[in-house]
């Protein structure tokens, strides 16, 4: 679990990310978690849009994210989601201590 300063710290390094991924109408796939699991690993941080075609839930929507591909979520914001995973092999992000 993320401290809200971590949580603080990675909205703000976000910030000037694009999002890489977008939710449409189709949904949240397996292929899609696959997709975002790797992007993770190369990026630890991630956007991704949840489109206005979506019929879902923006909030189930996120959290299916999350849940599928094991990350954290950080924000949603609008229909924007950010998601922080720790990378096994590409650690670029060092978290403020959690006290």
């Amino acid at each position: 679990m993320l401290t809200s300063k971590q949580k603080s710290f990675l909205r703000s390094e976000a910030h000037h990310i694009d999002p890489i991924f977008q939710v449409g109408k189709g949904g949240v796939s397996g292929t899609m978690l696959r997709q975002i699991e790797e992007a993770l690993e190369k990026r630890e941080l991630i956007k991704i849009s949840i489109l206005q075609n979506n019929e879902d839930d923006k909030n189930e929507v996120a959290k299916a994210l999350a849940e599928g591909t094991f990350a954290e979520l950080v924000q949603l914001i609008g229909h924007t989601v950010i998601l922080y995973k720790p990378s096994v092999n590409n650690k670029r992000i060092e978290l403020p201590r959690a006290k």
